[in-house]
Formats: structure tokens, C-alpha cells, sequence
């Protein structure tokens, strides 16, 4: 189904931004449509001067060229509407201006397309946009790829340096380890090669870290075992001394 719409016991529900904008609309609609221009027509025919009457080529001319107009504008709003319609489902930007007055995105999945006076606006959580100001239609896969790579990024670029991480930074390393295996080919060209190169430098160094923990743990616990040797005594010792 192509065109949604919030439905409530059979009938389509109007969300208050589309209330608003029927009624802003409403105050604009001063175009000339069809009827206007033929009230418009009969009244330049009446009211003409009777010595210097207008001929009826050029009545026939100025009605064709209204109606190629009209025609015109119809296709306009008939192609707006398939562009409009082709964006549900799709995630998308959206330009807008924040209440700075600087301009500001707003992302979303369209929803549902409302065509009101030709003109067509999307719905993004409940709000409505004029098609005019999407500025990015953007793939899932493509933004979910982008956003765990600038994740992935950002974690990576808070550590110390390679040479001066040290066993609290572990956790952080493994963890970035992971996410970079469970990667696939697309999320991982994402990545910046400096990026791959350092996550590498940070395991190796970990590893390394993490190899002289256990050596100073090893030898600290043979220290130990000898030290208990010898201060044990054979129970035949003491008699003896």
C-alpha cells in the first residue's frame, strides 16, 4: 500500500499539522482556476467597447492558452505527487530552519504523502514537510554502515596513544575488537585505513601488556612458593637441632 494514513474506527484520522496547514493553505488559495477566468471572459465580453469589439480568434486564443496552462500545472502537480509517493518507506532529510533561524535536518521514515492545493508534503513522525524541502533521501543500510563506522570512530580516537594505554583501557579494546570482526566488507569500507591500522596497534600493544602481566604474576607466585619452602621444617628438624 502506497499512501498511509492514521485510521480510527474506519475513518482517516487528520493529524492536527495537517488541520493547521489545511487552514494555512485555505488563506492562500487567490489563484486564478478555470471558472475564475471564464467569469473573468464573460465579463470582458460584456463590458467591451461596442466600436471596438474584441474578435473571437483572440477570445478562442487567450481560453487555449489558459487551458495549456492549466494543463501544465496539472502534469506539475501529477509528477510532484508520483515523486512524493515514491518517498514512503524511504528515510529521508529534511531542510528545515531552527528556531535561531539557522537551517537544521530533521530525519525520519515518510509515513504517509498529503496532497493538498497541488501541493505535496511528506509525514515524518506525524509532522508534515513540503516535498520541496527533503534534501536527502538516504539508504537504511548506507546510514546504519555510516553511523557505526563514525561510532566506532569516536570510541577509538578517545584512547592514548598506542605506547601509553595500559590494562584500563582493555575493556574499551576488546569491545572494539569485536565490533570490528562482527563487521561486514560494506560497514568495514566505512573505515578510514588509519583507523584499521591503529585498532591493530592497540591489540598488539594489549597483548603485549597483558603478556608481561602474567609473567610478573608467574614470578611473583614462584617467589612466594619459594619463600614458604624455606621457612617449612621437616618435624624431625627441631629435635635434631
Amino acid at each position: 500500500m502506497a499512501l498511509m494514513a492514521p485510521v480510527q474506527n474506519g475513518q482517516i484520522v487528520e493529524t492536527e499539522s495537517q488541520k493547521s496547514l489545511k487552514k494555512e493553505l485555505a488563506g492562500k488559495q487567490n489563484g486564478m482556476d478555470k471558472d475564475a477566468f471564464l467569469q473573468l471572459l464573460v465579463a470582458q465580453m460584456q463590458y467591451q467597447d461596442p466600436l471596438e469589439p474584441t474578435s473571437n480568434t483572440e477570445f478562442i486564443s487567450q481560453y487555449a492558452q489558459f487551458s495549456q496552462v492549466e494543463q501544465m500545472q496539472n502534469l506539475a502537480a501529477t509528477s510532484e505527487l508520483a515523486r512524493a509517493t515514491s518517498l514512503v518507506g524511504q528515510h529521508v532529510y529534511v531542510k528545515t530552519t531552527g528556531s535561531d533561524g539557522e537551517p537544521d535536518y530533521v530525519y525520519g521514515k515518510v509515513d504517509y504523502v498529503a496532497f493538498e492545493n497541488n501541493k505535496a508534503y511528506v509525514s515524518i513522525e506525524e509532522s508534515l514537510y513540503s516535498i520541496d524541502d527533503v534534501d536527502t533521501v538516504v539508504n537504511l543500510e548506507y546510514k546504519n554502515a555510516y553511523d557505526k563506522a563514525y561510532d566506532f570512530t569516536i570510541r577509538m580516537n578517545k584512547l592514548p596513544h598506542p605506547n601509553r594505554i595500559d590494562l584500563s583501557d582493555a575493556e574499551t579494546i576488546d569491545e572494539l575488537e569485536k565490533i570490528y570482526n562482527e563487521m561486514n566488507d560494506y560497514e568495514k569500507s566505512f573505515l578510514a585505513s588509519d583507523t584499521v591500522k591503529n585498532l591493530n596497534k592497540y591489540i598488539e600493544r594489549l597483548k603485549e601488556i597483558r603478556a608481561s602481566a602474567d609473567e610478573a604474576e608467574k614470578e611473583d607466585g614462584e617467589d612466594g612458593e619459594t619463600g614458604d619452602d624455606a621457612g617449612t621444617q621437616e618435624p624431625g628438624d627441631a629435635e635434631n637441632v
